[in-house]
């Protein structure tokens, strides 16, 4: 006797006892259907860099070093613009509201697209060269800060021990003798002198909370290439890391921990910024991977709202000339104005002595910014985006007032953020919407070529219209569908994007998952 197929389906007789007819879309009318919308094609098309996005006094030498290097200026203006609110930190918030308590600080999150050899890591490191002069300087004023330290440390130490020796010889003599207990009062020498740093590559939890205890206003993570480091951290024992980073993006929240020898500890606010590389395909398959969900899909890439991924062909020139010395003077000084930033100077104003300093907008500034983000908050709304890019579109409600401050002090403003400022960090959401939409869509290129792929064999008969399993795919072993993670992968995009819909088939044993198409997707010819 011939064994009945695995998950036989029931009969048509049975099917309408066994579900009801409004829930099994094979029995659902054409018009109930909902259009379908189309399969990603190729690479979205991303908003050119303009320089006007630029404060005055970095725009030159932005332009100048892309020129040189003969790279998208993308990549040397991201890096520079994560770099100059980075180094404002939680030094200074911006109020986006007229009256709310709402507030957000400008430590920045970015990550430039590439394919090797595209100048990525060399752009980046030029952008950073501000950073990193200052923090030669840094290291430079504490080695000579900490050698004074180590030489008053040792001569408070041996008059320490004169005096307790001159105190032991006068008991000896006499036990009731009169000691100057006003001596050993003295106060301890001062605390050992601490590095100011405004960059770290990567630490333990228990490292990097320790620099924030030294550096409260906030550090720059420094990533060559952003994925293989990303991926490492899906992993279980990166748990803590993870949650800690991910907290460091709003600069706002504490994070309490112990030490072995130092005790309790506390970082009263996580301030953290990251800035990297990445190539376009392990960026792909990290992506997908967080879309598909499981540890890497907690928003983590969503906080890197200074994503691009900009056309990096044209024509190649040789460029040998000495950089431009008076633009690169201006845009170091920017930042050296930046790292000496008193706010309350600048016109912040301040709650409480232990609160952050703050500004608002002037009223065209806040008028611009809620008719934005009236439209903004409008679209998320629609449901027509892909969960992953909405989640990452959703973290610009930081992203457009935290550019906004970065260049309004940027360019010497005092006073209420204005209105040029905050045109531009609306004309950065544009530029950088069309980057993000680059960036998931080629996430799902992969999917979209199986989802082709499978469509196809739908249109030759090879899948039934009425309901097919994902087994009927890849069993038979067709060409571009043979792994079953890949098929999975093809079926949800095309469930999402409306031109399947899966159907738990009820049967007299297990439950079998179906896909039924949409006859909207693939009208029947007659």
């Amino acid at each position: 006797m011939k064994a009945p197929p695995p998950y036989e389906p029931a009969r048509l007789e049975e099917r309408a006892a066994l579900a009801p007819a409004l829930g099994d879309p094979r029995t659902w009318p054409t018009a109930s259907w909902p259009d379908p919308q189309p399969l990603p094609e190729g690479l979205a098309p991303v908003a050119p860099f303009d320089y006007a996005l630029l404060p005055d006094r970095l725009r030159p030498w932005v332009q100048d070093v892309a020129d040189r290097m003969q790279c998208p200026p993308d990549f040397v203006a991201v890096p520079m613009v994560a770099a100059l609110g980075n180094l404002i930190g939680r030094r200074c918030a911006i109020r986006p509201q007229a009256r709310s308590d709402w507030q957000e600080f400008p430590n920045l999150w970015g990550c430039i697209v590439g394919r090797p050899g595209m100048m990525k890591s060399p752009a980046m490191m030029a952008a950073l060269a501000p950073l990193v002069r200052l923090e030669a300087r840094a290291l430079e004023e504490w080695t000579a800060a900490q050698g004074q330290w180590r030489a008053e440390s040792e001569i408070a130490k041996a008059r320490a021990e004169a005096r307790k020796s001159e105190a032991t010889k006068a008991l000896r003599k006499n036990p009731n003798a009169l000691v100057d207990v006003a001596s050993f009062l003295l106060p301890d020498a001062d605390e050992a002198p601490v590095l100011r740093r405004y960059t770290v590559a990567s630490a333990t939890v228990e490292a990097l909370a320790e620099k924030l205890i030294e550096n409260p206003r906030g550090l720059l993570v420094v990533r060559d290439e952003l994925p293989g480091w990303l991926a490492g951290l899906d992993r279980e024992d990166a748990t803590e890391l993870r949650a800690f980073l991910m907290t460091g993006w709003n600069g706002k929240d504490g994070w309490t921990f112990d030490r072995i020898g130092r005790g309790h500890r506390r970082v009263p606010a996580v301030c953290l910024g990251v800035i990297g590389g990445a190539q376009p395909g392990p960026l792909g398959e990290y992506l997908r991977a967080a879309m598909r969900g499981g540890a890497s899909d907690d928003g983590m890439l969503a906080r890197f709202g200074l994503l691009v991924w900009p056309e990096t062909g044209g024509a190649w020139k040789n460029v040998d000339r000495y950089p431009d010395g008076p633009a690169k003077d201006a845009a170091f000084q920017v930042f050296e104005e930046l790292d000496a930033l008193d706010p309350q100077a600048r016109g912040a104003e301040q709650e409480a002595p232990d609160g952050p300093p703050f500004l608002r907008f002037d009223p065209e500034a806040l008028e611009a910014f809620t008719e934005w983000r009236t439209g903004f908050e409008a679209e998320l709304r629609t449901g027509e985006m892909y969960p992953a890019l909405e989640s990452h579109l959703a973290k610009y409600r930081k992203l457009v007032p935290a550019l906004a401050l970065a260049f309004h002090l940027a360019d010497g403003h005092h006073g209420p953020v204005g209105f040029a400022s905050t045109l531009r960090a609306l004309h950065w959401s544009v530029y950088l919407q069309t980057h993000a939409r680059r960036c998931y869509g080629v996430a799902q290129s992969g999917e979209a070529d199986t989802a082709r792929r499978i469509l196809e064999r739908v249109r030759k008969g090879d899948l039934a219209r009425d309901g097919f399993g994902s087994r009927d795919v890849w069993r038979p072993g067709w060409s571009g569908l043979a792994d079953q993670k890949r098929v999975t992968e093809g079926l949800g995009l095309l469930v999402e994007l409306g031109h399947l819909e899966e159907w738990q088939e009820p049967t007299r044993g297990r439950v079998k998952t179906m896909y039924v198409v949409n006859p909207k997707s693939m009208p029947v010819r007659h």
